[in-house]
């Protein structure tokens, strides 16, 4: 009991750089507090004192904000953020050194009994606000962006971010080690907890870049085939094409400038 309260708050230190010593992470760490109240009433639960593993986690949720299941299983070394705002559902499943921000959900989309929440396996890292619904495995050493909405499974080491959530990273391969990949992907993207930044991929205009690049290496090859037929004295090629108008792009420019994130 004393190694896990020890694991539990040597994970604050590690997670968190605002923590300056041992004694005001146990006075003052609503996520620890919540973590705690779990603990306590995960055994309650699991000795079939229902009523009194349910009021524990309600009194919990009264002083931390932190709404968590007693029927949740909760893993090691696990880190709530701030915590206000959180809520962990009954079949909830969370593996080791998870971490999760204010404001996340992790619910179920169905009344019906049985497995409904998700599963989060080890090292899965979930940004504020986001929310990851239904029975499904989230998989190790994910990353869930800030205000995601999760509806279905993600693979090991994917970074998922918007509404539908969708995958905007995942590991190259699996021979790979998770701090290589973990270094790749904060060289390329970063992982903003509180929000999606400006240099996050958005997969729609990755998608329509790549469209793009596509259209200017097709023109550079019919530009060469022309100049190849109009040397064989071949006019076919002098018809213009019809003429892109700027002003047909204006309304598409500017939904584009109002939805980028302020600097």
């Amino acid at each position: 009991m004393f190694q896990q309260l020890k694991e539990d708050i040597r994970s604050v230190f590690d997670r968190d750089p605002a923590a300056r010593n041992t004694f005001e992470v146990l006075t003052n760490y609503p996520g620890l507090h919540a973590l705690l109240f779990h603990r306590m009433s995960h055994a309650l639960w699991g000795w079939g004192l229902k009523w009194l593993a349910r009021t524990l986690s309600t009194i919990a949720r009264w002083l931390t904000g932190v709404e968590i299941h007693p029927g949740a299983r909760i893993g090691r070394r696990f880190f709530i953020d701030h915590g206000m705002g959180v809520v962990i559902g009954e079949t909830a499943e969370i593996g080791n050194d998870v971490t999760l921000y204010h404001g996340v959900t992790l619910g179920g989309t169905t009344w019906n009994k049985g497995k409904r929440h998700p599963t989060l396996e080890d090292g899965v890292v979930v940004g504020a606000g986001a929310k990851i619904l239904g029975p499904f495995v989230v998989g190790k050493d994910a990353r869930i962006g800030s205000n995601a909405v999760v509806t279905k499974a993600v693979p090991a080491g994917a970074t998922v971010v918007g509404i539908p959530g969708r995958i905007v990273r995942q590991r190259a391969s699996d021979d790979e080690s998770v701090e290589a990949q973990r270094q790749a992907m904060a060289d390329k993207i970063g992982f903003d907890a509180y929000g999606v930044t400006s240099e996050l991929p958005d997969p729609v205009a990755h998608a329509i870049k790549s469209l793009l690049d596509h259209m200017t290496a097709v023109d550079h090859k019919i530009d060469g085939m022309c100049k190849a037929m109009a040397d064989l004295g071949s006019d076919y090629c002098d018809e213009r094409l019809p003429a892109l108008k700027p002003e047909d792009f204006e309304a598409v420019k500017e939904q584009s400038d109002d939805s980028k994130p302020a600097q």
